[in-house]
């Protein structure tokens, strides 16, 4: 086996996939790769990020249901602010806004329609 894993691909629970998919295309910025409400899954992304978005009957076999969490790690402070910024103008819903914790991470908060969470963070541990 090699010792690199692929980078994870969570799956987001929601109760619209509609909903769903029209938030994170027009709030969060992210593509529909393949799927949607008729199947009960999707595909976004947005660069290498990739995620899976599954309605009630699509878990129900599994039992996940929200909310999750997800984290997604940039590569700057800059690169926070930034997104932050793009996302909070486009409507999403923000919890936080950008700042610097003393786990040694930058990060702000953002959740969905059905309230699965981003924490969008840099680690700024990295620096020294």
């Amino acid at each position: 086996m090699k010792n690199d894993f692929p980078a994870a691909v969570p799956e987001i629970p929601v109760t619209d996939m509609n909903a769903a998919l029209d938030y994170y295309v027009d709030k969060l910025g992210f593509n529909i790769d393949w799927g949607g409400a008729g199947g009960g899954i999707a595909g976004i992304s947005k660069g290498q990020c990739r995620m899976f978005l599954a309605d009630r009957d699509f878990r129900q076999h599994h039992g996940n249901a929200s909310p999750v969490m997800v984290w997604l790690n940039l590569n700057s402070k800059d690169e926070v602010d930034e997104l932050y910024k793009i996302w909070n103008a486009g409507g999403a819903q923000t919890i936080s806004s950008p700042e610097s914790k003393p786990w040694k991470l930058y990060e702000f908060t953002a959740s969905d329609l059905d309230g699965n969470l981003f924490r969008v963070f840099y680690d700024f541990a990295r620096d020294f």
